[in-house]
């Protein structure tokens, strides 16, 4: 048989990969935190890393060993960790792979709650600079002796700012850096990380993957591409036979079981079962999209529209050739002079106000004074967020329906104060 489609493999992943009990096509839910050993001695080999076992469910359980295996087959990876956020799955595998005095190359264009991670990382004496990862030449021209790795997403949240993955992946494999892609925004079918050398992706599944807004969680997945024995932090009770392993055995263990940030079984389930329908659905919000970005594009109320599969962004070329399959379901906009954003924001019926992404429902709000409110003015134009801001999360709606949404909003009486 030759290699089956995308959907199919997602359709058929639980039931293929983790061969569910008594005939099952999802795999059960399992409840239990601890897991006898008839054994002691199974116990003791499990607690060495001799065999693999489950111990105890804050570091693994059946549930979520089965949505990872679903997630690194999706990514092609080498292995994967599951988290109970997205922030978590960030910040438990910085915490278990840096230590003071490293250096790390960040996009400057990052997410606000992950900005102010790197900025706490700061705190614990891991050297952070912020860099324009659209161009390459700032990549490296912000490398210093002990940097350890560059951290970017694919396209950034709100502005949609492209990153030049290729070469950043090719500059890293050179350096031998760990290449750290949050690919969020565009996961496949969408984009392939590992295609452009990504050594970890970092994945928010509360967003596309889950795509129902009714779970949290997160992921890292590691590619196999990084040579963890170059990597100066890994601790020598991690270093086991298999060095591609070594990489995943210190997040497990000094950042999943230490920190404790352990995805739920039951959030773990409804992950998987939303997986399923994953490129249905990102078909769908890619095409509304781009047909409301043209739409906003063309409207005389709206000053300016940020999404990349328009041919005036930035990096609409650099998407084109990376984001081959769609160019994502975020965009943002800003609005003339005289119309206040709060009130346009009041005047959408079918759109819901929210603080979400991936979700099937079209979501909007206010950039500056919601998710960036924490961040100074500087710091908003540097990542390119200006006041009058307004972010879509689109979803799968009717087309027809959403652009009347936005007609019927526009043709409201009112302005600024």
């Amino acid at each position: 048989m030759s290699k089956q489609g995308f959907t199919t493999r997602q359709v058929h992943a639980d039931r293929l990969l983790n061969t569910p009990e008594h005939g099952g096509v999802h795999t059960s839910t399992s409840n239990s935190v601890l897991f006898e050993f008839s054994d002691a001695q199974g116990i003791i080999d499990a607690f060495q890393g001799k065999r693999a076992a489950h111990v105890y469910s804050r570091s693994s359980s059946p549930s979520v060993a089965a949505l990872q295996n679903m997630l690194n087959d999706l990514e092609g990876g080498f292995g994967a960790l599951c988290f109970s956020t997205g922030m978590s799955a960030i910040s438990s595998t910085l915490f278990s792979l840096l230590k003071a005095g490293d250096h790390l190359i960040v996009s400057q264009y990052l997410f606000g709650n992950t900005r102010s991670f790197f900025d706490t990382l700061a705190d614990y004496g891991v050297q952070i600079t912020f860099a324009d990862v659209t161009d390459i030449q700032n990549v490296k021209e912000a490398y210093l002796p002990n940097t350890k790795g560059v951290y970017t997403e694919t396209v950034a949240n709100p502005v949609t700012q492209v990153a030049d993955l290729r070469a950043i992946g090719q500059y890293c494999e050179e350096r031998n850096i760990l290449f750290m892609v949050d690919n969020t925004m565009t996961p496949p079918p969408l984009f392939y990380a590992k295609e452009l050398k990504a050594s970890l992706i970092f994945c928010s599944l509360t967003k596309y993957i889950s795509g129902h807004g009714n779970v949290l969680g997160g992921a890292v997945i590691d590619t196999g591409l990084f040579n963890w024995k170059g990597f100066g932090n890994i601790k020598s009770a991690y270093q086991v036979a298999d060095e591609a392993q070594w990489g995943l055995t210190q997040i497990k263990k000094k950042g999943l079981r230490d920190l404790g940030a352990t995805l739920a079984p039951q959030s773990a389930t409804a992950i998987a079962l939303g997986m399923e329908t994953l490129s249905l659905r990102l078909a769908r919000a890619c095409e509304n999209s781009q047909k409301l970005a043209m739409f906003l594009d063309n409207h005389p109320k709206v000053k300016q529209v940020f999404y990349p599969g328009l041919a005036s962004h930035p990096q609409h070329f650099m998407a084109r050739e990376q984001l081959k399959r769609g160019y994502g379901a975020i965009l943002s906009f800003t609005l003339v002079d005289d119309i206040d954003p709060v009130q346009f924001l009041n005047a959408l019926e079918l759109v819901i106000c929210a603080t979400h992404l991936g979700d099937n429902r079209t979501l909007a709000l206010p950039v500056a004074p919601t998710i960036y409110f924490e961040n100074t003015a500087e710091e908003r134009e540097a990542m390119g967020v200006s006041d009058t801001m307004i972010r879509i999360s689109v979803g799968i709606e009717d087309t027809d329906d959403l652009i009347n949404d936005f007609t019927n909003a526009f043709d409201r009486k009112y302005a600024a104060e």
